[in-house]
């Protein structure tokens, strides 16, 4: 299973145009496939829409995505308003729990870290270990290595109840000893992080 991330800058105050507009075509596109999830910026970089689709593979992608578009359900028609987009292909690591649609939020945190060369391996083992216990905390969307977008890319998804609950789970870990992964910022170049709101439509809220 890979999932691709596609995120998009679009024109600032048409959030809710854009929304609307996606909502209504995805009522025809899920016929093919089922978003992940589809989420809005609310702390971060501004004017952020995100919206992720899971496929077994790249192939099931291309066919997929050529026969929504033959068909003329997709895309949808916000191109006036898109101003950027970037796409990246994300491979979970095979312990992460699968997603599930339903209510794990409403609050989600996007984490974008980029690694040194070659310590994909070494980060997965520290997650492998460590994840049973942390997951019990708050539940993880996503975790893997991006395959295709950012070179040396690392994601991860978080969902909470709140923003004090994000800061009680993260210092609670952090104290108790279940998180991070030791080793983990020697393998690290930089680190983003963006909180995301769920669209009325999407999947996971």
């Amino acid at each position: 299973m890979i999932q691709e991330i596609r995120t998009y800058r679009i024109a600032p105050g048409s959030l809710a145009e854009v929304e609307k507009r996606f909502g209504e075509a995805y009522e025809k596109r899920k016929k093919y496939s089922e978003l992940t999830a589809f989420w809005h910026t609310e702390i971060g970089p501004l004017n952020e829409i995100i919206h992720v689709w899971g496929y077994r593979d790249l192939a099931e992608r291309a066919r997929i995505r050529a026969e929504a578009v033959k068909d003329g359900v997709w895309p949808p028609k916000t191109a006036e308003f898109i101003r950027e987009m970037k796409s990246e292909i994300v491979n979970p690591f095979p312990f992460v729990p699968e997603v599930q649609p339903g209510k794990i939020g409403p609050i989600f945190e996007i984490r974008y870290y980029t690694l040194k060369g070659g310590t994909l391996p070494d980060t997965m083992k520290g997650w492998e270990a460590k994840l049973p216990e942390r997951i019990k905390l708050s539940p993880l969307v996503l975790a893997g290595g991006v395959e295709f977008g950012h070179a040396n890319g690392f994601v991860h998804i978080w969902a909470y109840q709140s923003l004090d609950q994000r800061a009680q789970v993260r210092d609670q870990a952090r104290k108790t000893g279940v998180w991070p992964p030791p080793g983990g910022a020697d393998r690290l170049i930089t680190q983003e992080n963006k909180i995301v709101l769920p669209a009325a439509f999407s999947p996971l809220q």
